[in-house]
């Protein structure tokens, strides 16, 4: 049974900092690349951040230079160190696991398996 377990959310002030986890278990966490989204209620998933299975990152632009994306294989185990947070990274933010990117990472149709989501919110 696959699980991605998120968790590491919570409340900050703006310019505050957070480290997201999400805990994989149930398929071979090195065979899959994974990224962080974030939603809004009645929004569509955003990409935040992707890592390969080689450790290649990559982040959407509003995220570079305050986020870093990392793994560790040895724990199955992604996270998400968010620092100089903005009131407008306030949303649900979820942990991916995928197999083939299709079209783009940043494409939720890239990713077969997905956490419940942990809650980021951040006060100005």
């Amino acid at each position: 049974q696959v699980q991605l377990v998120e968790s590491g959310g919570g409340s900050v002030q703006a310019g505050g900092s957070l480290r997201l986890s999400c805990a994989a278990s149930g398929y071979t966490f090195t065979g899959y690349f994974m990224a962080w989204f974030r939603q809004l209620p009645g929004k569509e998933r955003e990409g935040v951040a992707y890592i390969g299975k080689s450790g290649v990152t990559t982040y959407v632009d509003s995220a570079k230079g305050r986020f870093t994306i990392s793994r560790d294989n040895a724990k199955n185990t992604l996270y998400l160190q968010m620092n100089s947070l903005k009131p407008e990274d306030t949303a649900m933010y979820y942990c991916a696991a995928g197999r083939y990117i299709i079209y783009n990472w940043t494409r939720s149709a890239s990713y077969q398996y997905w956490g419940q989501g942990t809650q980021v919110t951040v006060s100005s």
